[in-house]
């Protein structure tokens, strides 16, 4: 299943983090190996959202993608609070945005069909992060 191979980069990524900044680039970061395992045929962005978006209201593929969506923007919000352990609220109110910045990356690198959408989200998730 795609979840469990996004997860799997996620994973390797995570075991080469050193700080829990770190721990939040490696999200992005596993999207960007998800762009670069495309290949030649070129990144379409979330296969995940894209099935999701061919499926019926109510449809049970629909809750599995919204709840690989829910755990990808917990995994960053875990990062941040041990990041910003006396900030609980800046923590929870900059994964909110990580997660928005991420979708949009993903959501646009599709149709362009290349992860430069992604790069430049994770260059921007890096200077938020700086300035924590």
């Amino acid at each position: 299943m795609r979840h469990e191979k996004w997860l799997a980069q996620y994973r390797s990524r995570l075991q080469r983090a050193k700080t829990p900044r770190d721990g939040v680039l490696a999200v992005f970061g596993s999207y960007l190996d998800s762009a670069a395992s495309a290949g030649g045929t070129g990144f379409r962005g979330c296969g995940l959202l894209n099935a999701a978006a061919e499926l019926p209201d109510g449809d049970e593929g629909r809750a599995l993608v919204r709840r690989h969506e829910e755990e990808v923007e917990h995994l960053p919000a875990g990062h941040l609070a041990e990041l910003l352990p006396d900030r609980p609220d800046t923590a929870r109110t900059t994964a909110e945005h990580l997660a928005f910045l991420l979708e949009g990356a993903v959501t646009r690198a599709g149709p362009e069909g290349d992860a430069t959408r992604l790069r430049r989200a994770r260059a921007m998730a890096a200077r938020l992060l700086d300035q924590l």
